[in-house]
């Protein structure tokens, strides 16, 4: 009994390092970026496996921006931006009209789950003290 204990203990923190390490500066894995696209776009099979290396790329790039500490976070949200662009012309190209109509609803409101720390909206910022 003592031994199942410990074995349940020990996955347990495993687990949770393992999403701790997936979710680096609060920024999704791509896995989980193509989930939310999913659920919020409707995307087909197809068109999932299409998103998948245009979401990596950008992640992969992101978490490297967001691990540069040599870099503000001006500087960070500069480079990002450039990044982001080019993969939302990407993943426009494999949309359908609605789905496109879906997207730039999504992308006007708030959707920090998608960017992690490197949302660039103010209402994310501290506002000035008085």
């Amino acid at each position: 009994m003592k031994r199942s204990g410990i074995s349940i203990l020990l996955f347990a923190t495993l687990l949770a390092a393992n999403i701790v390490a997936q979710t680096v500066h609060g920024l999704p894995p791509a896995k989980e970026q193509i989930k939310i696209l999913t659920d919020k776009l409707g995307l087909t099979a197809d068109q999932q496996s299409k998103a998948e290396p245009i979401i990596k790329d950008l992640h992969d790039a992101t978490l490297k921006l967001m691990g540069d500490r040599s870099l503000t976070q001006e500087e960070r949200l500069n480079r990002v931006r450039p990044l982001r662009l080019s993969a939302d012309k990407k993943l426009r190209e494999i949309l359908s009209d609605d789905q496109k109509k879906k997207l730039d609803a999504y992308e006007h409101g708030p959707h920090a789950e998608m960017h992690g720390e490197l949302t660039g909206h103010p209402s994310a910022e501290q506002p000035p003290k008085q």
